[in-house]
């Protein structure tokens, strides 16, 4: 079948493999994630406070228009001028001629004869309709008139003045009586009436008064009627000089180049769409270039390579995010988060839940990337990022308790200190207060840093099944219930795998593999003898054997069942899976080969009468480098106990024929181990082992 396999073209094992799709979808997601943030960039144009002194000139960066309030104050004012004096016929007057008509009518009863369908009432009601009428009505000069009709502000209350108007009264012209005796009559059946009353008022001079209140209105409706004037700036004029105060008007250009060159971006056109995609496209290529090729690991585990980028595309959120609410903060809060750290953020989570070249890298485009999308200095942003990431990066490897994530930020804090020292003395500067606010703005980032980065280390390691330095070393608690256990009911077995974890890790750490997932997971790998931990060797002490009551196969099959045994016991407990999977592989599907070899004598040598099935481990075969140490360190360990003799030429001959007929039955093909890193790996387990199994002279007994 392996042969079959190895026939067939690259691509198609590749789909062999699985997970292709996810991968895709993976990748797909994070190409997307990067075009959007590389495409929607916010502008960024100092945004000045009113009546502040300006610390730097500003110039227009593009032609643009912007709402010039001053000129469009004055040009209201100026229309506003349009409208006159209102004038309206004094009340007191009109109340007085009113009473006037009243008397007219009791003393004088010649209007009886003159109206004789008409009665007191009727005549009494239309005057006070004249009256009311008189009052309601406003006269103003000619050019008002005409500029409320060009504006349809113009109501049937307004009259033009009498040309007999001095100043303060003047005499009504009698069309302007017969147009009030048309309006009044419109709707009346009872003209006659109303042309007896309005005889009464008319042929007399009205005092006039000034109606200040309607003109102040009829000004603010003609003033709302201007629209705002829009006043021209061409790119290179100067908006704002150095130490000027800031005005209103000023501030309103600032606001109006933000949004021209926010316009000018044509984010929604189809070449600067296509321009965002490829250039994140070629991102992409690149990364799962590097990765196929120098992190397969990476690549073929579908849960880092989630969990990947789902870092990236958190940190791409988070910088996002930060850059919008400190552009839309009118204070000065840009002026002291110059430098906003992002990319320490994703450097430390990278390290630990990965490893550090991948840190490394990811640090290195991540800054590109943020450096040229984000509105900020950006020579300063990217040299910054850049050498804190790499500083978060060195600081993080040895990481092994989570309140540590505070120190190595701390120290990352320090290294910033020198950066914008040198930021200043560029400048001609030894000291600025924008020191100052540098270092609390990188101190307050940093912080939410390590806040960030404590609260999802657990939460990232849940669910994406990654075991981190941190989590290894609580595991190495001996206070756990499981090694607690097993050091009190299996005390060989708990002996012998801190022995195989010593090995495991010395090994593993000499070809740069996770030593120290090696020695905690060992103390683990062999929790499924605790249900018949005095049916193994290590644990009986010398005393009686057990197996002697059993046949061959029973015998296998208690030794076997260690491994499903330790298996159920770690998900009961909920021990992380990648050391359920060491229980699982330890063995692989070896054979037992000393009780096969028994059945098999009991059989009279006739290999054939003998299931070499019942023999095997159920696997599978170790399918990590670290699995395939621990599988090599429990072998040899155990086995040294039987030397006769223990030297260095023993031990190597005893490492290499063990090693070497695990590899004859292909037990390594799937662990990724080269053949250098093979003989690396021999090399140190001969070397721990014969310290661990060295001679110590013997004392001779005290005489009496």
């Amino acid at each position: 079948m392996a042969e079959e396999s190895k026939e067939k073209p690259r691509w198609q094992r590749y789909l062999k493999e699985g997970n292709l799709g996810k991968r895709l979808l993976i990748g797909m997601t994070v190409l997307l994630c990067l075009a959007v943030f590389i495409h929607f960039k916010e502008v960024r144009v100092d945004m000045l406070e009113l009546d502040s002194n300006a610390k730097n000139y500003i110039v227009a960066q593009v032609d643009f228009e912007f709402p010039d309030e001053e000129g469009t104050v004055i040009l209201r004012q100026e229309s506003a001028r349009d409208i006159g004096a209102i004038y309206r016929i004094d009340p007191k007057a009109i109340e007085k001629r009113r009473y006037q008509f009243e008397n007219f009518l009791i003393h004088d009863q010649r209007w009886r004869s003159l109206l004789p369908k008409t009665t007191f009432e009727d005549l009494y009601q239309g005057a006070d309709e004249v009256k009311n009428t008189l009052q309601n009505l406003r006269f103003t000069d000619s050019r008002t008139l005409n500029r409320l009709k060009s504006l349809n502000l113009l109501t049937p209350e307004y009259y033009p003045l009498p040309s007999s108007f001095d100043g303060n009264s003047a005499t009504l012209p009698e069309g302007f009586w017969e147009g009030l005796q048309t309006k009044l009559t419109k709707h009346k059946h009872q003209g006659p009436e109303i042309t007896y009353v309005l005889s009464y008022f008319q042929g007399i001079g009205w005092l006039f008064d000034k109606d200040t209140s309607a003109q102040r209105s009829l000004r603010r409706l003609v003033e709302a009627t201007v629209p705002e004037r829009m006043s021209q700036i061409k790119a290179g004029n100067r908006i704002v000089d150095q130490g000027e105060q800031v005005s209103q008007r000023q501030v309103a250009m600032l606001q109006a180049m933000k949004k021209a060159i926010a316009e000018n971006q044509k984010i929604w056109e189809p070449l600067p769409l296509l321009s965002s995609l490829m250039f994140a496209t070629i991102i992409v290529l690149i990364g799962g270039y590097y990765f196929r090729h120098s992190h397969q690991n990476l690549v073929r585990n579908i849960h880092k390579l989630f969990l990947y980028a789902t870092i990236i595309i958190l940190t791409l959120i988070v910088a996002k995010v930060t850059d919008y609410f400190l552009l839309r903060d009118m204070s000065s809060l840009l002026e002291v988060v110059r430098y906003p750290l992002f990319v320490p953020f994703a450097a430390i989570l990278i390290c630990v839940l990965l490893n550090a070249e991948i840190a490394l890298f990811s640090t290195c485009f991540l800054t590109v990337i943020l450096g040229l999308s984000l509105a900020v200095d950006h020579s300063r942003f990217i040299a910054i990022n850049l050498i804190t990431g790499v500083i978060a990066i060195q600081a993080s490897r040895n990481l092994r308790k989570r309140k540590e994530v505070f120190i190595v930020c701390g120290r990352v804090w320090l290294s910033c200190i020198p950066i914008f020292f040198v930021y200043n003395f560029a400048q001609d500067m030894f000291w600025n207060m924008y020191i100052v606010s540098d270092l609390v703005s990188t101190f307050a980032f940093l912080i939410l840093t390590s806040i960030l980065v404590v609260g999802l280390l657990p939460i990232l390691e849940s669910i994406f099944h990654v075991m981190t330095d941190i989590t290894l070393m609580e595991y190495m608690d001996p206070n756990n219930d499981l090694l607690r256990r097993l050091s009190v009911e299996a005390p060989g077995t708990y002996q012998h795998c801190l022995v195989v974890g010593s090995i495991s890790e010395a090994a593993a750490q000499s070809i740069g593999a996770n030593g120290l997932f090696c020695r905690v997971s060992t103390l683990y790998h062999d929790i499924g003898k605790l249900f018949n931990p005095h049916y193994f060797t290590e644990n009986q002490m010398g005393g009686f054997n057990i197996h002697q009551l059993l046949t061959p196969q029973e015998s296998a099959q208690v030794i076997i069942a260690h491994v499903i045994e330790g298996e159920a016991l770690g998900r009961k407990h909920g021990i992380p899976q990648s050391f359920i999977d060491v229980i699982r592989e330890h063995h692989g599907n070896t054979l037992v080969y000393y009780f096969y070899c028994k059945q098999v004598e009991q059989m009279g040598g006739d290999t054939e009468a003998v299931d070499e099935a019942q023999f095997r481990y159920p696997g599978p075969k170790p399918r990590t480098k670290e699995s395939a140490i621990i599988m090599m360190a429990d072998t040899v360990e155990a086995a040294s106990r039987s030397l006769e003799e223990v030297n260095e030429d023993t031990i190597a001959e005893l490492v290499n024929r063990l090693i070497g007929e695990k590899q004859e039955d292909g037990q390594f093909d799937e662990c990724q181990l080269t053949f250098e890193e093979f003989q690396t790996v021999k090399r140190t387990m001969i070397k721990n082992l014969a310290v661990a199994r060295h001679l110590r002279i013997r004392y001779p007994a005290r005489q009496a």
